[in-house]
């Protein structure tokens, strides 16, 4: 027996006055109401209604179960708007793992413009220079930039790293410019922990070739390695999103035109695609429409 039907048609039977008339407002039959109603008294072990053919009145046993009815129906329609808003309106806690650099040079600020549409949502931004276990730690979207995905994640691009060799213009008048990427071998270079400390891979005129590096100063956080070299201690490998102002301001100095380093793409990956709450599907397209194909950090 669905028990919540039951209860409706014994309310409505009620409220009417009537079993056709409930039957009318519930577009059911009449013998329906009736198999309704005796299911609801065969499951309560209590007769509750007094049926004549001029009027319908509640027993004993009925105006005890009636304010009961009641009062489930309602939590049950109150549980039934919850979950329609929990789906349609982005709201809740939405925990995102990112880079340091990443999250201090464009997340922030995204996550900022975010929260100005969706204000019934909470950010908590972990920067974590590591890969974490989604599930284990919890975490409702990573971002993650490489060309190596985890097969067992779904991933959405969100747009597209590029790095830029790069030094200060006090470094280069002090140990000279390079012109070619063989030169590189002679000078102090900034290097990432876990990408690229011996060696850097670039393109050039359709051929991927990879540079020995001497490591003057290895990090695992790229805003170290930028403030490095920004302080003149060499030149680094550095993605756009981080130092393009600083080209721009001639703070730093890019190098090497004709040396393209590996693009990587900026992925935002999650653990599943079943009942994905508003607040991670919204989050993941304003964030594909905020950094887009060609990310504005790239205007140099």
């Amino acid at each position: 027996m669905d028990k919540l039907m039951a209860m409706e048609v014994f309310v409505t039977v009620v409220d009417c006055g009537s079993q056709s008339a409930a039957a009318e407002k519930l577009d059911l039959s009449r013998p329906v109401v009736s198999r309704y109603l005796a299911e609801l008294e065969d499951w309560s072990g209590s007769r509750l209604l007094h049926r004549t053919t001029r009027r319908l009145g509640l027993t004993a046993a009925g105006n005890e179960l009636l304010p009961r009815c009641r009062h489930i129906l309602e939590m049950t329609s109150e549980m039934r708007d919850t979950s329609s808003m929990s789906e349609s309106t982005p709201h809740g806690l939405l925990r995102i793992t990112v880079s340091s650099s990443f999250a201090q040079a464009q997340m922030a600020q995204a996550v900022t413009a975010y929260i100005k549409q969706y204000p019934q949502v909470e950010i908590e931004l972990l920067l974590l220079d590591r890969t974490v276990n989604l599930i284990d730690e919890r975490i409702d979207l990573a971002i993650r930039i490489t060309n190596d995905l985890d097969a067992n994640l779904i991933a959405r691009q969100l747009s597209v790293c590029r790095s830029v060799v790069c030094a200060s213009p006090e470094y280069l008048s002090e140990r000279g410019t390079p012109i070619h990427a063989d030169e590189l071998i002679l000078h102090q270079c900034l290097t990432h922990s876990f990408h690229g400390k011996k060696s850097w891979v670039f393109e050039r005129n359709g051929e991927q070739l990879s540079y020995s590096v001497q490591s003057s100063i290895g990090a695992n956080e790229a805003t170290v390695l930028m403030q490095a070299a920004r302080m003149g201690a060499g030149i680094a490998l550095l993605p756009t999103y981080l130092v393009a102002p600083l080209i721009r301001s001639g703070e730093l100095v890019a190098l090497l035109p004709e040396y393209r380093a590996v693009e990587l793409g900026i992925y935002g990956v999650y653990a599943s695609r079943k009942h994905m709450p508003a607040a991670l599907r919204t989050m993941l397209d304003f964030l594909v429409e905020y950094f887009a194909d060609q990310p504005s950090w790239d205007a140099m």
